[in-house]
């Protein structure tokens, strides 16, 4: 009999549930996976806060709605992370986002207190929740909730979830987030937080409007302290700990700081972000501040409403201090938001030294040369001293000192306004947005524009470079190097610019200063714009440089305004305050000695007494004086010549000889100045072929210029007053106009000439028969 076939046995359902479910866990996995994260994570309206230095606050503004949400932590600190966890979620680094066990809890005491009592969410869900706006508390929402912590841990580490938690966490009010919770109550960042202050940060966001005056504190410090006392029972704090952190007393709202108002504009205008870490010193703002606040009080009563003042420790050439509006007077008028020190101004004279020092490298001048100082005229433009006088000639260095503008603009017509105008691009003037040609030689007087950010830190890479043979860029950012090109003067010729700027008299004190042994030696710089509209003062002691502008934000000008009386005093109390520095020593590797004369600071040439002198290294200086020269006297004192006297009979000197118009005005200032002696009456007639050049020079007019004589009240057309000076002072001079004799002056050479419109020929004879012709224009009505 065959054996009874067995019927097949089917295969058991629990492998097609098996199948099944591992189907919906790969779809749950690649739900996880491929599922957005909520664009709320990457999309947050912060609060801008400004950190000096040491990564203290000094200004802030609001977030655009309204809330004190700082840029997040890097890393959550570990008192705080640790209290939190310990508050908030003790399985945190065990669970996937949904902790089984905490809604387990949360349901067995809902039903025993027959209401809602615990949620059971975990720090992941509660930034869920946050992620999502803070719906209402309903279970559908709670599983909302539930799915997007899944997602987030699937996507983001624990850490990460931590740091985006604090971050969002509201902590009271219109503070949202562990940064700005830690400095708007304690003054500190996160890090520095003290145990008591990391449990109440970590309990409020469960109430936080218990922090407020007059709500329910007590319950607040009964939260932190019970929190403190389980941290001591897991322990993470010893008793002494425990004890002095329930001592500490709740906090209050504190106000952020505004030491930097406008520096904050001006970076976050700059795109700097919502975390803005300075080079600036709290402490030294603040003090700078104060200082800068009772001279504002001060000058606001002489009409001079704004200042602006930027140090800079050129050691490591960092801003120290930004003050980039110190106003006085209306607010609207005077434009308290806007921030001067980044603002173009004009210059004044702060750019002489620039051009000074350039000069030296270009083997234009050395620090004694002489520079002509007396009535000049380019094309029309006739610059003016700001005292109205002249000197004749002037040593380059007390030029610079006593900022004579005669002197200035003749060494720019020397050096080229163009080349100048490269220079300063180069030194790190951005400003010039115009071409050379169009500043002319009013470039280094004013015509041009300059903020005082940008000039304060080319004074402080002028003193860098002499002190080191390098000048970095100023930076004002923590961490971040601007590019700048390389410091176009040299180390040698930036300190003997320096040490020119020393000799700048202070106010009130001319140059006495330096016979007191409290005062410190500071190189600094004056300047005051066209129309009394800027004032400036830079200098610089052997550790910073510190910056002023003075004046009105709107342009208006103040009778009172003026460099040495208006921002050189705000400067030197800032100096004071700084204290003093020693200054660098002369860079001798950078510098050369040269022999040159001590009348005029030429190269000796052997007919004058020589004294020995620093020139940059690398310079080319090689003009020997030119007013010097061999003459021959008689027995008499008069001057001759072999044609006229035999060479036995004959003594000859060297003579110290400046044009006659250089002579005329330096003169006044220098009576031990002697002329040359007049030749003997028998050698006139060989001495006008030895000798070409006339011992006589026209002041006014200058050649080739254009005069307007207005018509007087009678119609009778007007006249004009010739100038003309003589080496001689008994010298006769006979002046004719065209070819029609005028008179005869003695003593003083002036004469009022009245002619027809065209061009015309005044011809001056002396009494010795030297000729001089001058060619001007008389413009028609």
């Amino acid at each position: 009999m065959a054996a009874e076939r067995r019927p097949r046995r089917r295969r058991p359902g629990w492998i097609a549930a098996a199948l099944g479910a591992a189907v919906l866990v790969l779809a749950a996995l690649a739900g996880l996976q491929f599922a957005p994260l909520p664009a709320s994570l990457h999309q947050q309206a912060y609060a801008t806060l400004m950190l000096d230095r040491q990564g203290r606050p000094l200004a802030a503004r609001i977030a655009a709605d309204q809330q004190w949400r700082f840029a997040p932590v890097d890393a959550v600190p570990d008192k705080y992370r640790r209290a939190l966890i310990t508050f908030e979620d003790r399985r945190f680094y065990a669970h996937p986002g949904v902790d089984p066990l905490a809604i387990g809890r949360a349901a067995v005491a809902n039903a025993r207190a027959g209401r809602v009592v615990s949620g059971g969410s975990t720090l992941t869900m509660q930034l869920a929740r946050l992620l999502r706006d803070d719906p209402p508390r309903t279970l559908a929402e709670k599983a909302r909730e539930a799915l997007l912590a899944l997602r987030l841990e699937w996507h983001l580490s624990k850490d990460r979830i931590l740091v985006e938690y604090a971050s969002r966490a509201p902590f009271g009010g219109n503070t949202v987030g562990l940064r700005a919770a830690a400095w708007r109550y304690f003054r500190r960042p996160p890090e520095a937080l003290s145990w008591a202050e990391a449990a109440l940060l970590a309990v409020l966001p469960n109430s936080p409007a218990l922090i407020h005056p007059g709500r329910d504190r007590a319950r607040l410090r009964a939260k932190r302290d019970r929190l403190l006392t389980v941290l001591h029972r897991r322990g993470e704090l010893d008793a002494d700990d425990l004890t002095l952190a329930k001592l500490e007393p709740l906090p209050r709202v504190h106000e952020l700081p505004s030491l930097a108002p406008r520096l904050l504009d001006t970076l976050s205008a700059g795109g700097g972000g919502p975390l803005l870490r300075t080079t600036l010193d709290a402490d030294l703002q603040r003090r700078v501040r104060d200082l800068a606040d009772r001279h504002g009080r001060r000058l606001g009563r002489q009409g001079v409403h704004n200042l602006a003042v930027v140090v800079i420790d050129h050691r490591d050439l960092e801003t120290r201090a930004y003050l980039g509006n110190v106003q006085h007077g209306d607010t609207d008028t005077y434009g308290a938001a806007v921030d001067i020190a980044a603002r173009p101004r004009s210059t004044g004279s702060v750019l002489k030294p620039l051009l000074y020092g350039l000069a030296l490298d270009a083997g234009l001048i050395l620090p004694d040369t002489l520079i002509p100082d007396l009535p000049t005229n380019y094309g029309g433009y006739s610059p003016e001293n700001f005292d109205r006088e002249f000197r004749g000639a002037v040593p380059a260095h007390e030029a610079l000192a006593r900022s004579l503008n005669v002197p200035a603009v003749r060494l720019l017509r020397r050096y080229g306004v163009g080349r100048f105008h490269d220079q300063l691009r180069e030194l790190g003037m951005t400003t010039l947005f115009r071409p050379a040609d169009d500043y002319g030689l009013t470039l280094v007087l004013g015509g041009a524009e300059g903020t005082l950010e940008e000039l304060t830190a080319i004074y402080a890479r002028l003193i860098a470079t002499a002190r080191d043979g390098r000048a970095a860029p100023v930076t004002r950012l923590a961490g971040v190097t601007p590019v700048a090109a390389p410091f176009p003067i040299s180390p040698g010729a930036a300190w003997l610019t320096l040490d020119a700027l020393r000799d700048v008299a202070r106010p009130g004190t001319a140059r006495q200063w330096r016979l007191y042994r409290s005062s410190q030696p500071i190189a600094w710089k004056t300047g005051t714009s066209y129309g009394l509209r800027d004032a400036w003062a830079i200098g610089s002691n052997g550790r910073y440089t510190v910056g002023v502008w003075a004046g009105n934000g709107n342009g208006e000008p103040a009778p009172h305004l003026g460099g040495a009386d208006t921002a050189a005093p705000l400067m030197l109390d800032v100096f004071s305050l700084l204290g003093p520095a020693p200054f660098p020593e002369p860079p001798l590797n950078d510098l050369k000695p040269v022999q040159v004369c001590a009348d005029d600071g030429y190269l000796a040439g052997g007919r004058c007494p020589a004294t020995t002198a620093l020139a940059p290294l690398h310079s080319h200086f090689r003009t020997v004086t030119p007013h010097h020269r061999r003459v021959h006297l008689d027995d008499n004192g008069q001057r001759v010549h072999g044609g006229c006297e035999a060479v036995a009979r004959m003594e000859s000197r060297d003579w110290f000889v400046l044009p006659p118009a250089q002579a005329w005005f330096y003169r006044q200032r220098h009576p031990d100045y002697r002329p040359l002696p007049a030749w003997r009456s028998d050698c006139v007639a060989g001495a006008r072929a030895l000798d070409p050049t006339p011992p006589l020079a026209i002041l006014y007019p200058h050649a080739g210029a254009g005069l307007y004589l207005p018509r007087e009240l009678g119609g009778r057309r007007g006249r004009a007053v010739f100038r003309v000076v003589h080496e001689r002072d008994d010298a006769r001079l006979f002046w004719h106009l065209d070819d029609r004799y005028l008179g005869v002056t003695e003593h003083f050479h002036q004469w009022a000439i009245q002619a027809a419109p065209g061009w015309h020929t005044l011809t001056l004879v002396d009494d010795q028969g030297f000729r001089l012709q001058r060619r001007f224009k008389v413009l028609g009505d």
